[in-house]
């Protein structure tokens, strides 16, 4: 790999392919092109670009990133299939857009789908792979994806020590193993310093009762678990059940791409319509700074998002954690477990508004995870051929 340098900056390429993907990046994707010795590229793919997962595009481009390749890869139908199928279309049209940027480096974000993709186009290409969030363990097929990815990668961020300690232990060269902090952390820092947005929903527009961010609320993000294809209905349901019955004003957003979506979206329309007076107000997406604000001022989050357990350790904000996503994934003392059933849920849900709020934890990272990426990118010289002791 070249030297970078101010007169001869090294190309980093940054994939985001969804909505969690860029409030996981975004303060890498800033200290990237403040950096001297770097020049940043940037793909957007995925559910990223579809309005029903909530348009991050327009996000982005807000924020004043404009893409150098939008790549639309989805294959409807969001089952394994399809979601097999994705992969696959997601690797060629990789390989063609860092074909045409032809990138020193490939950036590359956590867990997913369409992270895998990006690893195998970039790798195979002989592309010097980095990537955030690696070593974690946790539920579904995440964690074997994520560990392919970490294997197909030269460079890791990982985001807490245990994390780096398991990355070492797969055999990975400790000179090529940064330990960082999550980037989404970075966000939190100056928000928690902010006063309160009484005005925070209005721009987001969404679909259900009003939300008074003055009074009590919870925010609840449930994803589909992919091992667990076909019963994303009655999870869903249950989650539905235990919040109507807690009888406190929820925001709740619609949930990712993954197999089992659209079992998810019809339980919670099918609610909507069997229950119109509910106290639940239903968004897509909204910028990761306004979701930080909306966490940090809830009474509880629930759901299957890592986000309660990442950001919400860092806010100490109580989290109901439901069902097996993120099994095994380090936490800190705001969470409490919950299985696939209302009561247990609503159950769960009452003793953490009784708790209130916890000890902040810094267990993910102080807020400075970005400006270390990128001075680890400007400086690390990953060789293309691992050589891996097992």
């Amino acid at each position: 790999m070249r030297p970078a340098s101010p007169e001869s900056p090294r190309k980093v390429c940054v994939v985001v392919a969804s909505r969690a993907n860029y409030g996981r990046i975004k303060s890498t994707l800033q200290a990237i092109r403040a950096h001297p010795c770097l020049e940043l590229q940037l793909v957007v793919s995925a559910s990223a670009l579809l309005y029903r997962f909530g348009s991050a595009i327009d996000v982005i481009r807000a924020d004043g990133f404009e893409p150098d390749r939008c790549l639309h890869i989805i294959v409807e139908g969001e089952n394994p299939t399809t979601m097999a199928k994705s992969t696959g279309l997601a690797v060629m049209e990789m390989a063609t857009a860092f074909e045409n940027l032809k990138p020193d480096l490939v950036l590359t974000v956590a867990d997913r789908f369409e992270t895998l993709a990006t690893a195998i186009a970039a790798s195979y290409m002989n592309i010097p792979v980095a990537h955030t969030q690696g070593g974690e363990v946790t539920g579904s097929i995440d964690e074997s994806v994520r560990h392919a990815i970490t294997k197909l990668s030269h460079v890791h961020f990982p985001s807490t020590e245990r994390s780096r300690e398991r990355l070492l232990r797969l055999g990975e060269d400790p000179r090529q193993v940064y330990l960082t902090g999550c980037p989404a952390m970075d966000l939190l820092v100056p928000i928690a310093e902010e006063p309160s947005r009484p005005d925070l929903l209005k721009r987001y527009g969404g679909v259900g009762r009003e939300i008074e961010l003055s009074k009590p609320y919870l925010v609840v993000l449930q994803h589909p678990v992919t091992t667990e294809y076909g019963s994303g209905f009655e999870q869903i349901n249950e989650t539905l059940r235990a919040v109507h019955e807690i009888d406190l004003q929820a925001v709740w957003f619609w949930p990712n791409v993954d197999a089992g979506s659209d079992d998810v979206s019809k339980g919670i329309r099918t609610f909507r319509e069997r229950v119109p007076d509910n106290r639940i107000h239903f968004y897509l997406n909204m910028s990761p700074e306004d979701y930080a604000r909306l966490i940090l001022r809830s009474a509880c989050l629930v759901g299957n998002s890592s986000s309660a357990l990442r950001e919400g350790a860092f806010l100490g904000v109580p989290a109901v954690n439901v069902g097996s996503r993120q099994d095994g994934r380090e936490r800190g003392e705001n969470v409490v477990d919950a299985d696939y059933d209302s009561a247990e849920i609503a159950a769960a849900i009452a003793e953490q508004l009784d708790r209130g709020r916890y000890p902040p934890s810094g267990l993910f990272g102080d807020g400075h995870a970005g400006e270390r990426i990128a001075d680890a990118l400007a400086q690390c010289d990953p060789p293309l051929q691992k050589r891996i002791t097992y």
